[in-house]
């Protein structure tokens, strides 16, 4: 996979991209990354890359030369074909406007060959690039960052893990939260002791069993596989419950989780 990142501060990505998972899929030949620093694409004296909206505001707004020739520098598809899903490659514009970034889109990105990700800066960019250059829209939180690095960042993270060979055991990324793929039994849930299927992860522990009096739950370490699977299915459904209801709303429940769920929401009424 290649991944081309649009950015008024390249030198921002030298810490996230050399380190981890992102660091050893460069190295494995699994990503390229590629950093275009739009200054370079801006032709006055001062390389000039923002202005102020027309209309008046406050605020400067990202200029549409530096990224339409700058897009055009990479031999991108044009825009009618990425939407039309000839080609294996997405223009995403990093946006606090956008639709929010999660598991099942990052999984999409991940079966791509090539990701140009435009990183916005100020108040915006100017909205043709949206309207003529960009196939998506992305925000990766409902809250407002200083410019698209960090949310440029946090996509090649999330995207990287899941490209073939990143991650040394690749079932893991398949039993994370919000991965919501997971084998399920019509009336026990998740055929593994090991996934969370859509909900929040369970609670993890490690040695040693007893640490400072805390004790590690005996049905971790009693052998018992079915037990410890449904310890956990309930671990998470208490946990998604708590903090992220809006993601059972989404879910296939089985009987099983709407009974222990009947019995999670009593004990806390």
């Amino acid at each position: 996979m290649k991944i081309e990142i649009l950015t008024i501060f390249p030198d921002f990505f030298r810490g996230p991209l050399d380190y981890g998972i992102t660091r050893r899929a460069r190295e494995a030949g699994l990503v390229e990354i590629k950093l275009h620093d739009l200054r370079a694409f801006a032709h006055d004296r001062h390389r000039t890359v923002d202005d102020r909206p027309f209309g008046g505001g406050e605020g400067m707004v990202l200029k549409p030369e530096p990224i339409f020739e700058c897009i055009e520098a990479l031999n991108i598809s044009p825009r009618e074909e990425r939407l039309a899903q000839k080609e294996k490659e997405s223009v995403v514009l990093l946006s606090a406007q956008g639709r929010r970034f999660d598991q099942a889109e990052a999984a999409e990105l991940a079966q791509l060959d090539h990701i140009v990700l435009i990183c916005g800066r100020y108040e915006g960019v100017d909205e043709r690039i949206n309207d003529f250059l960009a196939d998506r829209e992305i925000s990766i939180g409902d809250y407002v960052l200083s410019g698209g690095e960090i949310g440029a960042a946090v996509i090649v993270d999330t995207v990287t893990r899941l490209i073939p060979g990143a991650v040394g055991n690749e079932a893991s990324t398949r039993q994370e939260s919000f991965t919501a793929h997971a084998e399920l039994d019509s009336s026990n849930g998740p055929s593994s002791t090991c996934v969370s299927g859509g909900l929040l992860d369970y609670p993890h522990y490690t040695r040693p069993a007893e640490f400072r009096g805390m004790a590690v739950p005996e049905v971790l370490v009693s052998g018992n596989h079915d037990e410890i699977r449904r310890w956990r299915r309930r671990r998470a459904l208490e946990k998604t419950l708590r903090n992220r209801p809006d993601l059972l709303e989404q879910m296939v429940l089985t009987k099983q989780d709407k009974d222990l769920l009947a019995e999670l929401r009593a004990g806390t009424s």
